[in-house]
């Protein structure tokens, strides 16, 4: 089987890592990001930067702090006209090999989540990738669609009472 190779790749060894961070700014290239749109249904993945912080915390478990932006066009999900959009944001991850001893810790809800470490190696490049896809808008709406609705009918049923309250029929 053919293994799968990212389309944003930055593999950082762990073992040179210490109980300092290791710092490191990314950004996608152009081809990347060509691709990137592709994973993602994007229109367009105009750019795609990160800075990224890797720390030992125990042993082998590795924490991977991030912060990333990006600028992108999808599809309005109505008509499929581009809406240009942007997002800031950041992340946390706990790497750490696969174990009974990893099973029973409880990292809580607001602790970063878990990946399993293979390897010497962390993919930083891919963990961005894997945030922007969580970070972006399900539904995009282009900002000069509006939603015009007139009530000419007078309503009953059950929502009559409720139109009613909203001032949206005159009954």
């Amino acid at each position: 089987m053919a293994e799968i190779v990212p389309e944003f790749s930055r593999l950082v060894r762990i073992t040179g890592l210490g109980f300092t961070a290791f710092r490191q700014r990314i950004e996608a290239t152009p081809d990347e990001r060509r691709q990137l749109s592709q994973r993602f249904d994007l229109l367009a993945l105009d750019r795609l930067a990160a800075v990224v912080e890797l720390r030992r915390q125990d042993g082998e478990v590795v924490l991977l702090e991030a912060t990333f932006e990006a600028e992108f066009v999808q599809a309005y999900t109505v008509t499929l006209d581009p809406v240009p959009s942007c997002i800031s944001d950041r992340f946390s991850l706990i790497y750490a090999p696969m174990s009974e001893q990893q099973h029973e810790i409880d990292w809580g809800v607001d602790e970063p989540a878990f990946e399993p470490l293979e390897g010497d190696t962390i993919d930083v490049g891919e963990a961005v990738a894997q945030e922007l896809s969580l970070s972006l808008p399900l539904c995009p709406r282009h900002p000069d669609a509006g939603i015009d609705v007139e009530f000419s009918e007078e309503l009953d049923g059950p929502f009559a009472s409720l139109a009613r309250l909203l001032g949206r029929n005159e009954s």
